[in-house]
């Protein structure tokens, strides 16, 4: 296998990552996230995903490189990380009673051979009827401030939902782990359970 880099130093991406029991190293891309003029989510994501495991390809000619982004959408509005409190407010207001989608990009770039793997998944999330002091109260308890649309699901974001519809819970988090698998093995990855071969004596 070749050595594994995730081109992310978010915590989560990593945690997530470290499910599967495979030894990977994470580097942060440093790249500019801002989106382009009349740039979609699903477009913005793409770009993203990919320029993160193209920045760390320049220096690892021999890797399997995984890049991800993320960002949130309501209203035809997209969130991105807030990075501080009053955006995470206006943003966790404006989730509200709404439907929120959160489209979360997926990019593998094998540098030995030059191949890619692309694909996206979105998670629809229906947040309750939130008052202000709900969201103060959420926001001074968990601090969001480095996630897309301002909250983190796996924790106490959870008392701001009330429904989440996705293929892979993972993806809200901000990996999308089933697809990930899918491009592994598409590599040739041998991941812990996958079958191995029986041997004819």
């Amino acid at each position: 296998m070749l050595p594994l880099i995730l081109a992310s130093s978010s915590q989560y991406r990593g945690q997530i990552l470290a499910k599967l029991t495979l030894p990977f190293t994470s580097q942060a891309a440093n790249i500019d996230e801002s989106s382009l003029n009349n740039e979609s989510a699903c477009q913005l994501v793409k770009r993203l995903s990919l320029a993160k495991a193209e920045k760390i390809a320049q220096n690892h000619p021999q890797h399997l490189i995984i890049g991800s982004d993320q960002v949130a959408e309501v209203g035809g509005r997209i969130l991105t990380k807030p990075n501080s409190p009053k955006h995470a407010q206006e943003q966790l207001a404006l989730s509200s009673g709404k439907e929120v989608v959160f489209s979360t990009g997926l990019a593998l770039l094998n540098t030995k051979t030059g191949r890619k793997h692309y694909g996206l998944e979105t998670t629809t999330v229906t947040f309750r009827e939130l008052s202000t002091l709900q969201i103060e109260r959420y926001l001074e308890a968990e601090q969001p401030y480095d996630c897309a649309g301002s909250f983190k699901s796996e924790a106490l974001g959870i008392l701001l939902i009330d429904r989440i519809q996705s293929r892979d819970p993972n993806s809200l988090i901000g990996l999308p782990l089933i697809l990930l698998i899918d491009f592994l093995y598409a590599e040739g990855v041998n991941l812990p359970l996958t079958p191995r071969p029986h041997k004819t004596i």
